[in-house]
């Protein structure tokens, strides 16, 4: 199969721009997806999720910590514990895409 005829293992488009390539689970084999497809990739939106949670929960607690300990929750934070969680989601899914991309 030449590249300008490989198409997205999931939704069957056409990969005449950029293409992720990913390990598959059930076969020694490989899954190559479009970016729509990729971003919906279970296990690495799984392992997104969990460095997520991690750093962000240890951020969270280095830079507000005090706060929350003491009970003073201010409308500042209703905003920046959700960011500080989207961000390492973020920049794990952007490494594991720019890593998987052909």
């Amino acid at each position: 199969m030449s590249p300008t005829d490989a198409s997205c293992r999931r939704c069957g488009q056409s990969l005449g721009g950029a293409s992720y390539t990913f390990r598959s689970t059930e076969a020694a084999t490989s899954i190559t997806k479009c970016l729509r497809c990729a971003l919906r990739h279970w296990p690495m939106l799984r392992r997104s999720l969990i460095a997520s949670a991690v750093v962000g929960t240890a951020l969270t607690a280095l830079n507000q910590g005090d706060a929350i300990l003491t009970g003073q929750i201010s409308a500042a934070l209703a905003w920046k514990i959700p960011l500080t969680y989207c961000v390492p989601f973020l920049v794990a899914t952007y490494g594991a895409l720019s890593n998987s991309r052909n």
